[in-house]
């Protein structure tokens, strides 16, 4: 079911004649080369999935793995050439270092022969007797595997099979499972040379391990995200003037706390001593921008929020109309879940496969029978293929979601008995969306992404120069974003009128923004005002979920201070919880622009005569007026006291 629009020409306009509810039987599909080339460009993603699947191993990064290619904690495959491979480490899960006390590295990597162990030494070792003594009462051998036990003392090659003496006392690290030296001169040598690894490993890599060390607790911000955005629906969808204003409150306190709490960790990270590694400075910096970033934010909403306080009452009337439009519609509500679901198993697929491709490598076999692991060399590209995949497929998902609501509300504002609604409009709207309009979504979700890898290939670039004295690139660089940024949120704005156009005449994404525009342009500016007003509180609903979802990642991230880059696990996880909140709260930030547009539409093809009569409720059309007659009274009050002031004073006679 959709609403018949027929489009002509007068005097180089487009006229909208609107006439009574039927099917469009002559529908055709919108795009379809857009389509083809969506699924063309999935292809692409199979292709880098299948090779990431095929060649990665995503546990080595985490779990660490010996010189001979056995992953440590897991049952392991045989490495052709290699006969101390293929081993069962299940309870092997440290990984231990031969010559811990004066390592090397080579290539990002120790040059010490590496053992998968089920225990470190608590005490020194000073002799072989001691190393069999260890391993027999803790069953953990600190000697290469073929070196049987009772072979420590007899073996004349034991020196070479076994750790250099003394072996110092040792713990696991908590993050990369390796054994520690305690002993202050081998630390110290360790350290240095740790450090040196983990500041000249690929920042892709480090990602990737904060990610694996703190999945547990993005997973549970992820959730905690989840409620928080079910919290904020119900309380637009029962909207009083009191939750209005414990809304309001709430943000305020929260962007307030999080501000201060982002500059206390800032300076607590700052004047720690110990912060050496390349990923606790980039904590730190890290934390500088968001403290900024929150600080800037906080002013700005808090200003806002104070011109725009005479206008709450006018906000709450506005969104109890939303409400009842969404009240006719009830599983417009449902509607985000399946959203979040499909984004929720896409977001799971993505980062399995990131974490894939990025242990991507074939294990070749050295001259002493080790196994190092080589990557290949267009992993890169790879990479950068499937990160343009998470932008174009999360757009993509959202705005199917948004064509799916601007269909089922445009059916029930163009249905002339509002007490009838028609029936099933979700389900119509969805299947309209599958047979008809996939590539007028691919197509507006395309032109999103393309606005947004400039932006990220700036921030890349931007990244490089900090390190350089270019004033004036960095400058250019900031202005760029920024523009590209405002192309993005106004290209956002008209992707959202060109659904609602489409679901109204069936037509591509070119001709419906050309409509959309034509009549966005013709509307009242107290039209496009109300509609700003309700999306700036829905925005505020945003920057809840947001504001205490990372509070939550503060907290949490705070208490492992070790060897991750936890500082871009939380930027993930209030990514994705803004991403969460806005796929539940776009059911009224969709709904109430297509009506606004609907209601425009309306009042440009309609009179309200008889032959003419308007389709718009008679609530929307009285808030309307009484938002108009609001707005020119408070134009005639200002245009009354500036003739006031300008009124030259006249002696009295």
């Amino acid at each position: 079911m959709a609403l018949r629009g027929e489009r002509r020409q007068e005097s180089g306009d487009c006229v909208f004649e609107l006439r009574e509810w039927r099917p469009v039987v002559s529908r055709k599909c919108t795009d379809p080369l857009w389509l083809l080339l969506f699924f063309l460009f999935w292809a692409g993603l199979m292709f880098v999935t299948g090779y990431a699947v095929m060649a990665g191993a995503a546990e080595r990064l985490v779990l660490g793995y010996d010189s001979f290619g056995n992953i440590c904690g897991r049952k392991n495959v045989p490495v052709k050439g290699v006969p101390l491979s293929g081993k069962d480490m299940t309870n092997k899960k440290y990984v231990f270092f031969l010559n811990s006390c004066s390592p090397e590295m080579q290539s990002l990597k120790f040059s010490s022969v590496s053992l998968c162990v089920s225990s470190c030494p608590q005490e020194q070792l000073n002799s072989l007797e001691d190393l069999q003594s260890f391993a027999r009462n803790n069953g953990s051998c600190l000697c290469v595997y073929n070196l049987s036990i009772s072979s420590y003392t007899l073996n004349p090659k034991a020196a070479e099979l076994c750790p250099t003496l003394p072996v110092p006392a040792s713990k696991s690290f908590p993050l990369f499972n390796r054994c520690v030296p305690q002993h202050a001169e081998c630390y110290s040598k360790y350290a240095s040379v740790l450090i040196s690894m983990v500041n000249e490993m690929d920042v892709f890599h480090r990602i990737l391990s904060g990610i694996l060390a703190g999945r547990d607790t993005v997973i549970g911000l992820s959730v905690l995200a989840l409620a928080f955005s079910f919290i904020v629906v119900l309380t637009f969808r029962f909207i009083r003037t009191l939750l209005v204003h414990t809304l309001i409150a709430l943000v305020v306190f929260g962007l307030l706390f999080v501000s201060g709490v982002l500059w206390w960790l800032y300076y607590d990270y700052r004047n720690d001593p110990s912060t050496e590694l390349e990923t606790e400075k980039e904590n730190v910096k890290f934390l500088f921008g968001y403290a900024i970033f929150s600080t800037t934010v906080t002013v700005v909403l808090l200003s806002l929020i104070l011109v725009l306080r005479k206008r709450l009452q006018f906000i709450v009337q506005l969104f109890q109309i939303v409400g009842k439009i969404i009240g006719r519609i009830p599983f417009l509500l449902f509607q985000p879940l399946w959203t979040f679901l499909i984004l929720i198993i896409f977001w799971v697929f993505w980062v399995a496969v990131l974490l894939s491709l990025g242990t991507a490598g074939t294990a070749q076999t050295t001259s002493e029978g080790q196994v190092e692991y080589r990557a290949f060399s267009g992993v890169c590209y790879m990479a950068w293929y499937h990160f343009v995949g998470l932008i174009w497929t999360s757009e993509f998902i959202l705005a199917c979601q948004q064509m799916t609501i601007a269909g089922a509300v445009v059916t029930c504002y163009f249905n002339r008995d509002k007490n009838s609604p028609p029936r099933h409009p979700v389900l119509s709207s969805i299947s309209v969306l599958l047979c008809y309009h996939l590539g007028t979504v691919v197509k507006g979700s395309f032109l999103i992404t393309i606005l947004r890898i400039p932006r990220i290939v700036l921030l890349y670039l931007y990244n490089i120069l900090k390190q350089k004295e270019s004033t004036c690139a960095k400058c250019l660089l900031k202005c760029c974003f920024c523009w590209l940024w405002c192309q993005e949120s106004c290209l956002r704005y008209v992707n959202q009128h060109v659904y609602t156009t489409t679901a109204i005449n069936g037509t591509n994404f070119c001709t419906s923004a050309k409509d959309a525009v034509f009549i966005l342009a013709k509307s009242s500016a107290e039209l496009a005002s109300l509609s700003c007003f309700g999306n700036f509180i829905i925005f505020l609903g945003k920057v809840f979920v947001v504001c205490f979802t990372v509070f939550g990642g503060l907290m949490a991230f705070n208490y492992h201070r070790e060897l991750q880059a936890w500082v871009v696990p939380l930027l993930l996880v209030g990514f994705f919880a803004y991403l969460m909140s806005h796929s539940f709260l776009s059911v009224f930030e969709v709904t109430l622009d297509t009506m606004f547009l609907c209601f425009a539409i309306d009042m440009e093809t309609n009179d309200g005569s008889a032959e003419k009569p308007y389709f718009v409720d008679q609530e929307l059309l009285m808030f309307v007026n009484q938002n108009n007659k609001l707005t020119d009274r408070q134009k005639h009050r200002s245009m009354r006291r500036d003739s006031e002031d300008g009124t030259e004073l006249q002696p009295m006679t």
